[in-house]
C-alpha cells in the first residue's frame, strides 16, 4: 500500500484541520474555518505534539476528528463492488480496519506538515433540505511550494454533516484506497484485504 503514502501526506493536515462539531444548523464553511483555528492552537500547545510522540498525535485525532468523517460509508466506497460480497462481520472489521489505516497513516505523517496555512472558500448559504454540500479549501504549503485545492463532501447525518471523501487537487482519497484495495481484492478475496489491513496497521507499522 505505499502507493498511496504520497497522497496521504498532502492531505493529512488538512483532514486533521477539519476536526469541529458540523452541526447541521451551522454552516459549514465557517465551522471549517473555526476548527482549523481549533486545531492549531491544540497543535502548538500540546507538549506530546511537539515531541512528535505519534500515541499523543493519534489520541488527539481519535478525539477530534473521527467522530467527524463516516468510516462506513468511506470504506464501502473505497471496497466498491466488493464491498455486497462482504459477510455482516466482514463489513464491521473492514470499517474497523480502515478507520485504523487512516488515523495511523495520519499520525506518522503529522509532523510533515507543520506550518501550513489553510484558506476557506465560502459556501452560499446551506439550505434545510440540502443533504450533500462540498467545502473547499486552499492550502498554502512553507517553503513556497504550489498551493493545493483541497475539496471535502459532506454528508447530512442526522444533524451534523460528516466528511466521506476528500479530494486533493482532484485526486479523491475513497478512489486512491479503490484502487489499492481493488489489487488486494482480486489476490486473496475480502479475507485477503483484511489481512493485508491488519498487517499494515500492526504496531510495528508506526514506525516504519
Amino acid at each position: 500500500m505505499k502507493g498511496i503514502l504520497k497522497f496521504l501526506l498532502l492531505n493529512f493536515f488538512i483532514l486533521f484541520s477539519f476536526s469541529g462539531s458540523i452541526h447541521a444548523q451551522s454552516d459549514p464553511d465557517t465551522l471549517v474555518k473555526e476548527t482549523i483555528e481549533d486545531i492549531l492552537e491544540t497543535v502548538r500547545n500540546d507538549p506530546g505534539v511537539q515531541a512528535g510522540e505519534i500515541s499523543r498525535i493519534k489520541e488527539i485525532m481519535e478525539e477530534k476528528v473521527a467522530p467527524h468523517y463516516d468510516f462506513p460509508r468511506m470504506t464501502r466506497l473505497a471496497v466498491g463492488r466488493s464491498w455486497r460480497d462482504a459477510s455482516k462481520e466482514q463489513k464491521k472489521a473492514l470499517v474497523k480496519e480502515f478507520h485504523e489505516l487512516l488515523m495511523r497513516s495520519y499520525a506518522a505523517a503529522f509532523k510533515m506538515y507543520q506550518g501550513i496555512v489553510v484558506e476557506t472558500r465560502p459556501l452560499p448559504r446551506v439550505k434545510p433540505e440540502e443533504k450533500q454540500v462540498t467545502v473547499n479549501t486552499l492550502v498554502r504549503l512553507p517553503g513556497g511550494a504550489p498551493p493545493l485545492s483541497v475539496d471535502y463532501d459532506l454528508l447530512r447525518t442526522g444533524d451534523s454533516w460528516k466528511v466521506y471523501d476528500v479530494r486533493v487537487d482532484g485526486a479523491s482519497l475513497v478512489i486512491n484506497y479503490r484502487s489499492v484495495f481493488a489489487q488486494e481484492i482480486q489476490k486473496g478475496g475480502i479475507e485477503g484485504l483484511l489481512k493485508a489491513l491488519a498487517i499494515k496497521n500492526a504496531p510495528r507499522s508506526e514506525n516504519n
